[in-house]
């Protein structure tokens, strides 16, 4: 499901999504961890998987690995943010509903309504939490602890990072993460966006 805004200007997220075939539901701009909660609930969702729009490179494996933590067992949020040893643009964040019910409920600073999950985070001792880390997805040591890469989209130059892979490494439905990172490293690509200064949340 896409959970955008209800501003004129995400017309264009809504429609695309929709031609697509990805469920849309349309919320506040501001109180964006009720947008999700008011997504998750009028999907009836046990388990809720967090992707964020400025991620086109998100890799599946990634979310596997992060989704089978809370499937498995008593884990309440698990994510691979905990520590930055993907690259910028694989975040990948799944939590229950029933944990995420509460969340809605007690989480009332503006930094918790704008970016969604950082209560979890925050409150550590009140959630079973699991951290991912890049060994538990990969296996070889090139896409292990690649903090240094910024794969998100941002900025202009993020986006020129991100058009120059597209442009150049061949695929089929989706783009390989490994290849997307084969191809940064063999061109030094991360010279375009290396100097971009994260938006902290």
């Amino acid at each position: 499901m896409v959970a955008t805004s209800q501003r004129t200007a995400d017309d264009i997220v809504a429609r695309y999504a929709a031609r697509f075939g990805a469920d849309v539901f349309r919320g506040s701009e501001s109180d964006v961890l009720g947008r999700m909660y008011d997504t998750a609930r009028s999907a009836d969702a046990d388990v809720i998987v967090r992707i964020t729009g400025d991620c086109p490179l998100i890799d599946s494996e990634t979310i596997d690995v992060v989704v089978q933590e809370i499937l498995d067992g008593d884990v309440q949020y698990a994510t691979n943010v905990f520590e930055r040893a993907f690259p910028r643009g694989l975040d990948v964040e799944a939590f229950t509903f029933e944990s995420f019910e509460h969340v809605h409920e007690v989480a009332t600073e503006p930094h918790h309504r704008e970016h969604v999950t950082p209560y979890y985070r925050e409150q550590e001792n009140v959630f079973s939490t699991e951290s991912i880390t890049s060994k538990d997805v990969f296996d070889d040591p090139q896409f292990q602890n690649r903090g240094d890469l910024r794969l998100t989209l941002d900025e202009a130059d993020d986006y020129e990072v991100l058009r120059t892979i597209y442009e150049n490494v061949p695929f089929d439905d989706i783009l390989p993460i490994r290849e997307a990172i084969r191809y940064v490293d063999e061109n030094d690509l991360m010279e375009l966006n290396t100097n971009i200064e994260q938006k902290s949340h």
